[in-house]
């Protein structure tokens, strides 16, 4: 019997927020709880996963893949020291892979979904290039990592707000005028009324009503698991009703807050000092949030969460009481 599948996409929608130490450190944790998981570099242009998880870039990875047409995929996975954790590097030996063709690109889709793991974990490039955006698709439900910087919360909405169009696109490909309407929406004057999810379904439902509606019930598949990073104090999460406002009004979808991940000097030496953040510091507060977060993703991914904004405030007071202890 083949063990369950489960393929968490980690997006960002900027750098410098923490999202490939999640990624890596995440893999670890799940590994270390017995699930065999696989961490791959999919930041195609900017790949350095290798170096949150402590290995030398001296592999073949995507790049070569993509490049050599002699190459079998799962031969690039390799072991780590790490009991139950594979990895998968990114195009750290193989240059210009940040704009692969869409051929390339289904290809590599179809590889992932058959990479022999218990959880995949994806770390992809920031932003919202159409790369980044078709791997975060790999899955209904995905992380979005940010922190409280306005930018960065500014950021991670637009890349949501992106991605959700990008699914509309997808399905009106089948209606040419409402594929036109949508592409016209898209070039319209920076003085027009700012696009909405449901303002583009609204116009789509002009058209065509069934497309609209199909439109609706594919979105609404989506539901992206926000993460916090570097927060100071619980009380930064009280932003969250304002916040989940916007997401349901601009983005149409509703999200799960899943993770809060204190600011941890930790963090910072181990990468001056090239460790390895959950084998280096495991008792500091970011091995701590991480470790939480690895739980929820093995107890809690595939259901349906309640209150998830009232939980995190709940496990942040927590865990920042732990602390001052």
């Amino acid at each position: 019997m083949m063990e369950k599948k489960t393929i968490i996409p980690i997006a960002s929608g900027k750098g410098g927020v923490g999202k490939s130490v999640l990624a890596a450190n995440l893999a670890i944790a799940l590994a270390r709880m017995g699930h065999t998981t696989t961490a791959v570099d999919l930041d195609l242009g900017g790949a350095n996963l290798y170096s949150c998880l402590g290995i030398p870039n001296r592999f073949p990875g995507i790049g070569d893949f993509m490049k050599s047409g002699n190459i079998k995929f799962n031969d690039l996975i390799i072991d780590t020291k790490i009991p139950n954790l594979k990895f998968l590097p990114g195009d750290g030996k193989t240059p210009f892979m940040a704009d692969i063709s869409f051929e390339q690109r289904r290809l590599l889709l179809k590889k992932i979904k058959s990479i022999p793991s218990r959880y995949v974990i994806l770390d992809l490039g920031a932003g919202t290039v159409f790369n980044t955006l078709n791997f975060y698709g790999l899955a209904y439900k995905g992380i979005i990592i940010t922190s409280f910087e306005t930018s960065s919360i500014m950021n991670f909405i637009m890349f949501l707000k992106n991605f959700m169009l990008r699914v509309i696109v997808n399905v009106a490909q089948t209606n040419k005028k409402a594929l036109d309407i949508m592409l016209a929406a898209f070039n319209q004057p920076i003085s027009a009324e700012s696009l909405t999810v449901g303002s583009m379904i609204d116009k789509i439902a002009k058209i065509d009503p069934q497309l609209a509606e199909h439109a609706r019930k594919m979105c609404s598949l989506y539901r992206p698991r926000i993460v916090f990073n570097m927060g100071d104090h619980p009380d930064e999460l009280n932003v969250l009703k304002k916040l989940d406002a916007t997401i349901k009004q601009g983005l149409s979808i509703d999200a799960d807050y899943f993770g809060f991940i204190f600011f941890d000097e930790a963090v910072r030496m181990s990468a001056r000092k090239r460790t390895v953040l959950m084998t280096s510091q495991p008792y500091s507060k970011a091995a701590a949030g991480i470790k939480t977060i690895a739980e929820r993703v093995a107890t809690k991914w595939d259901e349906k969460l309640n209150n998830s904004m009232a939980e995190l405030v709940k496990d942040a007071r927590g865990q920042y009481e732990a602390f001052k202890r």
